[in-house]
């Protein structure tokens, strides 16, 4: 079965194919190409520099990420049920509250959506690790079982995402619900990459779903030159129904280090993601009737196991939570719509007459006529008008800035 998209969206497996990640307006593809070439070649030169650190430990075998990744070496079925644990869950509940130290912050990337689907995320930058991702994906007129099939499905992503090339299964360990996976990604202008990748899913209560997936190492998938392996990849999410609506949403965060400029990496993704979201909306629509779906089910509800209770008692508080903010938002949206209606009935009059004595002045001073205490004196009220104008933007500004930071939180 299968990682997220990544993200990415995965988040970060929602990356689009290498014609997409150079279709934009006519005005900036030139720009764009140029400040892409410029990373490449400075990513070049990075790994040029830094393969002559890493000779000695990858001539002995040995793996930068070695100390942090699961390993099979014993064996191909030796610790495998020890890969992803229920603590790894309860880590991925609390990543996908979207919360961050007080000094920290999100940074926007991507909000838009159409009649089926929309999409939003943000990212920030760890001090030590890959940048972080936390996207929140709606479909409308879906629910969560057929989301959850859909995202589980490799062999049918294989047949929509162009940038999925192989996927191979290499074990399964049904007691633990843990699965192994060897797959091969390929970018424009770098080398495949390559990911083994271990993952499990848990099923919570409202037919509310967690998936955690991270690296590992399997005998079954030595490294191979032709590849860049890689090395670092936490990625995570929660499928849930939409209170009130025909619709469910899937929370992702995202964590992978695959060798590339973290600048780069940014600029493909920001370009190209929404390309990919709206052509996984399209897969999604088709999946119903698929094949493979009737082969995969019966294969994942023998995999799936129960959220712990007392994993799940916080994950309905977390649920109440974000419902909560939701509502917090749309009445914060309201406000913002009832103080607009107020505020031309308050200040409509005002610039009425601020309209007219700026026009009356602007005659005045038109006249040859007029002495030069008259064009003083009418320069002065001009003045006064021009700032008292401006203090009432910057008021008003100030009244609406905290709701509008409310809405651009995403939960």
């Amino acid at each position: 079965m299968a990682e997220p998209q990544t993200l990415p969206p995965n988040s970060a497996r929602a990356l689009p194919d290498s014609d997409e990640f150079w279709r934009g307006n006519a005005g900036g593809g030139w720009a764009t190409a140029v400040v892409v070439l410029l990373l490449f070649s400075w990513q070049l030169l990075r790994l040029f520099f830094s393969r002559r650190h890493r000779a000695a430990p990858v001539a002995a075998g040995s793996s930068p990420a070695s100390t942090t990744t699961g390993s099979l070496e014993g064996g191909p079925s030796a610790g495998i049920s020890k890969l992803i644990t229920d603590a790894d869950l309860r880590d991925l509940m609390i990543s996908l509250e979207g919360n961050l130290e007080e000094n920290e912050r999100w940074e926007d990337v991507i909000e838009k959506s159409s009649d089926l689907v929309s999409y939003k995320a943000k990212c920030f930058r760890p001090r030590v690790g890959p940048l972080k991702y936390f996207s929140v994906t709606t479909f409308e007129k879906c629910s969560t079982e057929l989301l959850r099939d859909f995202y589980m499905d490799n062999e049918y992503r294989k047949e929509w995402d162009k940038i999925l090339i192989q996927h191979d299964q290499l074990q399964v360990d049904e007691n633990s619900g843990t699965e192994i996976g060897h797959s091969i990604k390929r970018f424009p202008l770098l080398t495949p990459r390559e990911y083994v990748l271990a993952w499990r899913v848990w099923e919570g209560k409202d037919k509310t779903f967690f998936c955690f997936i991270k690296d590992c190492e399997h005998p079954l998938a030595p490294r191979e030159k032709k590849y860049v392996r890689v090395v670092f990849f936490r990625s995570g999410w929660c499928i849930r129904e939409v209170p009130g609506r025909d619709a469910c949403e899937i929370t992702m965060v995202h964590q992978e280090d695959a060798g590339l400029n973290i600048e780069m990496a940014k600029l493909a993704f920001a370009k190209g993601i929404w390309s990919y979201v709206s052509k996984m909306n399209s897969a999604l629509r088709q999946y119903p009737s698929h094949p493979s779906r009737s082969r995969l089910v019966p294969i994942l509800l023998r995999l799936i196991k129960k959220v712990p209770p007392e994993l799940e008692t916080n994950a309905a508080e977390t649920s109440i939570q974000k419902e909560k903010e939701r509502s917090d938002n749309d009445f914060g949206s309201q406000n913002r719509v009832d103080i607009s209606q107020r505020k031309p009935s308050r200040s409509s009059k005002k610039w009425i007459a601020n309209g007219l004595l700026l026009l009356g002045g602007v005659i005045c001073l038109s006249r040859r006529r007029s002495n030069i205490g008259t064009q003083l004196a009418m320069a002065c009220i001009l003045k006064k008008l021009m700032n008292n104008g401006a203090e009432s933007t910057q008021v008003e500004s100030a009244q609406l800035r905290p709701d509008s930071r409310k809405t651009r939180h995403i939960g």
